[in-house]
């Protein structure tokens, strides 16, 4: 099978990349020109194109003189940069879009990497499913929004399209937010609201499986697939397991406060349009779940439950 992908080099591509070279795939691997070697080093067991997603006139010339049997779209630019409304929305959906007219013309399969952040950071309902509210709150969640929009179109013109929504990926070698809350919590830095919140995350090997099930099975083009763990956990739940595993003991009790100092550091991030904080914040204070039933059905996915799983994360955490 002859596959491109996209995004190879980053925490959830390099996983799924390492899943599909043990199988006799033939994969390309777009990167960006300014990638380290040691991280190119990786892709040892694929061709590297260097093209940056954000220089669409080089992507739509590399476009048209190859042909793939699946494109695997993971690569995008995520929230947390400062970069402009223009260049989120050039690598975010004009890229998406010149890699969908690709597979339509060759009748590939496309494989889109979207985000529950197409539901805003707190979704409008819980648990959030594929017709709750899109909310473009930040550059990233409205790029995806509109992503969608471009795929979900093509689907109508004969584009053989599935889109998977993961929530926030934990597994070794993730630096995002699932890491920086060991750290923290290591650290005796984490600060929680007194009331209590669900968070849903995702194990990063279920995420790799949903993404093989998509790639070698026939779905429904169009078909959108919220991926994460079997279950959402309470984040003092979490944050104490964390604790349990570092220091032998719990941590959130004794590290709670007014709710109302939680809103007022969301406030201010929203007003200095500091997207990094205000989703921290939020993602603190607010729930967060998803309806994934339909996903475990049709994707055949394992059970996974967030503890004691997340245990791989603090492991590494530990031994890095």
């Amino acid at each position: 099978m002859k596959i491109l992908l996209t995004g190879a080099t980053g925490f959830v591509g390099r996983n799924v990349l390492k899943k599909i070279t043990q199988d006799t795939n033939e994969v390309t691997c777009l990167v960006r020109p300014c990638t380290e070697n040691k991280r190119l080093t990786l892709l040892d067991k694929t061709q590297i194109v260097k093209i940056n997603l954000t220089d669409t006139a080089l992507l739509r010339d590399f476009l048209e003189d190859n042909a793939f049997d699946v494109i695997l779209h993971i690569g995008a630019l995520r929230g947390g940069r400062s970069y402009s409304k223009k260049v989120f929305f050039n690598a975010n959906v004009l890229a998406t879009e010149l890699l969908a007219e690709n597979a339509l013309k060759n009748n590939s399969k496309f494989v889109f990497c979207s985000s529950v952040g197409v539901f805003g950071a707190i979704p409008l309902e819980l648990p959030a499913n594929d017709h709750t509210i899109r909310q473009n709150d930040t550059y990233y969640h409205e790029t995806k929004i509109e992503a969608e929009k471009i795929i979900l179109n093509m689907v109508l013109k004969g584009l053989n399209a599935v889109i998977i929504r993961p929530a926030i990926t934990y597994g070794p070698g993730d630096y995002g937010f699932p890491h920086t809350l060991v750290k923290l919590i290591d650290k005796k830095l984490l600060i929680l609201p007194k009331s209590r919140h669900k968070i849903h995350l995702t194990d990063i090997e279920l995420l790799v499986d949903a993404f093989v099930n998509v790639m070698n099975n026939e779905h429904a083009p169009g078909s959108a697939y919220i991926v994460a763990d079997n279950a959402p956990v309470y984040i003092d739940e979490l944050a104490n397991f964390i604790s349990q595993k570092l220091h032998n003991r719990d941590y959130a009790e004794k590290h709670k406060v007014s709710d109302s100092l939680f809103h007022l550091g969301e406030i201010i991030a929203t007003t200095l349009r500091n997207d990094l904080w205000q989703s921290r914040f939020q993602l603190l204070s607010y729930s967060w779940y998803y309806d994934v039933k339909d996903s475990y059905t049709k994707l055949k996915l394992p059970t996974i439950k967030t503890i004691p799983t997340f245990n791989k994360v603090i492991y590494w955490y530990k031994n890095k």
